[in-house]
This record gives C-alpha cells, sequence and structure tokens, in this order.
C-alpha cells in the first residue's frame, strides 16, 4: 500500500530532533511520497533543503497569508525561480487566514491575487490555505481564474456548498486529522460527498494530529490514520483509498 502526503512541514522545528527517524518512520508507515510546504522566508530554503535531500519528498513554496505582511518586492520574483526547480510541483500555501490577525485583509487579498496570477503565468497547481474566509477565497479564486490551474484545497474545513464551489473550480480537495475527531461531524459529511477522483489526504504534521495522538506533535507517517478514516466514511477499503488518493496526488503534481 502506498500514501502520499500531499501536505507536510517536516522542516519544522518540532523535527530538530528527530527529522531523520520521523521521515524513517512515514516510509515504514507506507508513505512513498510526500510534498513539503515552504511558506515564508524562513520555511522555503529549508522545504528546498528537504526536497533536494531525499528523492520522495517534493516541495510546494508560497506566501502564507499569516505572512502576507512580510512580502516584499522580489519575493515573488524568488517564487517563480523556485518554480523551475524540477522537485517544486505547486505553489502554497496560499490564501486567506481570518482566524490569526497578523496580517491585514487587504494585503492578504494582494499577496493571494498576485500567486494565482504567477501560477497562471507558470502553469502550476495551487495549495489553499483558507481559515474562516471561505466566501472570499472562493470568490478571489473565481476572480483571478484560479479554474485554469486546479489545485488543492488544504485541510478543507468548510461546508458541502463551499465544497461544490470548489469541486466546480476544478481543484481537489485534502482532508486531514480532523476526520478522525469524534466531534467533526461537517468535514466527515463532507467527505462521504466528495468524488474518489477529486479527494487527497494529507497530515499538516506537526499540527492536527488525528486520533488516537490527537494532543502530541503529528508527523507523516500517521497520513495513515487519516486513510482509514476515510476508507471507513467512504464504506471502501483503505487499499483502495490508498491506491486512488495516491494516483490523484501525482496527477495533480504532474509526477510522472
Amino acid at each position: 500500500m502506498q500514501l502520499f502526503d500531499t501536505h507536510t512541514h517536516l522542516d519544522a522545528p518540532q523535527f530538530d530532533g528527530d527529522r531523520e527517524e520521523t521521515i524513517a518512520r512515514a516510509v515504514e508507515a507506507g508513505v512513498s511520497k510526500m510534498v513539503n510546504v515552504g511558506f515564508n522566508r524562513e520555511t522555503i530554503p529549508s522545504t528546498m533543503k528537504l526536497a533536494e535531500s531525499y528523492e520522495f519528498i517534493y516541495a510546494a513554496v508560497g506566501w502564507h497569508p499569516q505572512d502576507a505582511i512580510d512580502m516584499k518586492d522580489g519575493d515573488l520574483d524568488w517564487i517563480a525561480s523556485l518554480c523551475s526547480h524540477d522537485k517544486v510541483v505547486a505553489i502554497g500555501e496560499i490564501g486567506l487566514d481570518y482566524y490569526w490577525d497578523t496580517s491585514p485583509k487587504d494585503v492578504q487579498h494582494t499577496v493571494f491575487r498576485q500567486q494565482i496570477g504567477l501560477a497562471r503565468e507558470l502553469k502550476m497547481p495551487i495549495i489553499i490555505h483558507n481559515r474562516d474566509a471561505h466566501e472570499d477565497v472562493v470568490r478571489i479564486l473565481r476572480e483571478e481564474k484560479a479554474s485554469e490551474i486546479g489545485g488543492i484545497m488544504h485541510s478543507f474545513s468548510g461546508s458541502w456548498e463551499t465544497a461544490k464551489m470548489c469541486l466546480d473550480l476544478g481543484f481537489y480537495l485534502s482532508f486531514g486529522g480532523p476526520i478522525t475527531f469524534k466531534n467533526a461531524r461537517v468535514p466527515k459529511e463532507v467527505l462521504a460527498q466528495v468524488p474518489l477522483d477529486r479527494l487527497l489526504i494529507e497530515t499538516d504534521s506537526p499540527y492536527l494530529t488525528p486520533h488516537p495522538y490527537r494532543g502530541k506533535r503529528n508527523e507523516s507517517a500517521h497520513v495513515r490514520l487519516v486513510a482509514e478514516a476515510a476508507a471507513e466514511i467512504k464504506g471502501i477499503e483503505v487499499e483502495k483509498i490508498a491506491q486512488i488518493t495516491y494516483k490523484n496526488s501525482l496527477e495533480l503534481f504532474g509526477i510522472l
């Protein structure tokens, strides 16, 4: 069984003491490919280093909405230049975050639009971070013609109505640890309705740790628990979920 963790942060300081061991555990758990996401001035270089160090780790690079206020002239060109690297498979994570009050909304909107424009220019898929901003995220994706490139709604937490709008724009929906939580009614109900050919799985490690490890550090090996939960919700074998999400990930990221 091959698993693809489409969103992880293995370069995070939480892994400084055992990064190699953590990656080895993921491989042992059946994770044969993963995308590490670099989202600001600090994490983009560390993400590139990981992708260059491990054949099965790919990179996404972009500017996170929480850090939008820190984006400087030249950073968009920097992201563009990195996209020519053969291990960079997406621009992200980009989007809007109305939960953390770290960057003004107008700045977030500008940085989001700029990066969608870059992705369209480079024909790269995008990874969307959306927290408490469903309406504006969908509106901007429509206005900036993001359907031309598609991408991932990372750690999807919206309603089925929002999900349908994202699917209509050609996006995949990715689910992580929350679908294993007993009280997570909405993401389970949404996942149950998502077409299998538009479904992805992820960990977002070291965050959003699935049950029964909730409250502890997450890691890519736990994507297997996400696959098991998705299989139960869909009423199919976990091997089938692994096979389908793996194929979907390869097609989205253009990995041969």
